[in-house]
């Protein structure tokens, strides 16, 4: 019989489960590897769940051990292949499954200018921006001060416009 852990846990993939495969898809630009992030992080949360002090929302514990465990992948990958995805310009869209991201076509050159900025970058506007976390959930996944979110957001912003300002793309970017 499935305790009450059970539950929740089910009710948490089903809720956060696609938001937290392409946080991890932004970060690795790698499906296959995104779905196996994806399935430790509610992993790891089931095997944590005691750990779970509720001091803040279960999304925002969520998508900290998501961050936690796809950095701990990354730094795991053999140097070569760990820059070339990190600093890789654009994600290979064409190779995902139709329905896997539902990207609309006005948002690809965006979600391409964002694969080639730097890692800090890409994580706090993808938290911030496209996940909507707060200032203070986003500064509790990356455990980071409030400050540098919102210093790393505002420089990754700006380089986000030079480069959609560069490839000839003028947006008004995430307002």
């Amino acid at each position: 019989m499935a305790d009450y852990r059970d539950d929740e846990i089910i009710e948490w993939f089903d809720l956060y489960h696609q938001a937290i495969f392409k946080y991890i898809f932004m970060l690795t630009r790698d499906y296959q590897q995104a779905e196996d992030l994806t399935q430790e992080t509610f992993l790891k949360a089931y095997k944590n769940y005691g750990n779970f002090t509720r001091a803040s929302s279960e999304k925002t514990w969520l998508f900290r051990i998501a961050h936690n465990t796809t950095i701990d992948y990354l730094r795991k990958q053999k140097p070569f292949r760990f820059l070339k995805e990190y600093f890789q310009t654009q994600a290979n869209i064409e190779e995902l499954p139709e329905n896997a991201l539902q990207l609309k076509e006005s948002s690809n050159e965006i979600y391409a200018a964002l694969s080639g900025l730097k890692g800090p970058h890409r994580e706090v506007i993808t938290l911030r921006k496209l996940r909507g976390f707060s200032i203070a959930e986003t500064a509790e996944i990356l455990n980071w001060s409030e400050s540098k979110v919102k210093s790393t957001l505002h420089r990754g912003m700006l380089a986000l416009g030079k480069k959609l300002k560069k490839e000839g793309n003028v947006y008004e970017l995430f307002k």
